[in-house]
């Protein structure tokens, strides 16, 4: 699966969650994908829901940069955005409270 098709799924599941699901996530949260499959993704999460954007944003809250592979792992479900941290799979810039959301987001 592409990294275009990840993020395409991804939007269609956030779509599907109420807003009330995702008011704690608040803010735009910046993907920097390397690799394989590099991209420059963002989401938008409002108190109406949140959206997926291709490129970059020019109001993120954080940004996160790790490779498109454990990116796909991590949006599969197969890799733990903490264990990602703690092993140096994925950098955090920014808000470091809207990176411990990721997992709610994701998911």
């Amino acid at each position: 699966m592409s990294t275009n098709e990840v993020f395409s799924e991804l939007g269609q599941r956030l779509a599907q969650k109420p807003a009330t699901a995702l008011s704690s996530a608040q803010g735009v949260y910046q993907f920097s994908l390397t690799g394989d499959d590099a991209a420059e993704y963002n989401i938008a999460v409002t108190s109406e829901g949140a959206t997926v954007h291709q490129g970059k944003a020019d109001n993120a809250g954080v940004t996160i940069t790790m490779t498109a592979d454990n990116f796909k792992d991590l949006a599969a479900g197969k890799l733990n955005p903490m264990s990602a941290f703690m092993g140096g799979k994925l950098t955090v810039t920014g808000d470091m409270s809207m990176a411990l959301k990721l997992q709610t987001l994701i998911s």
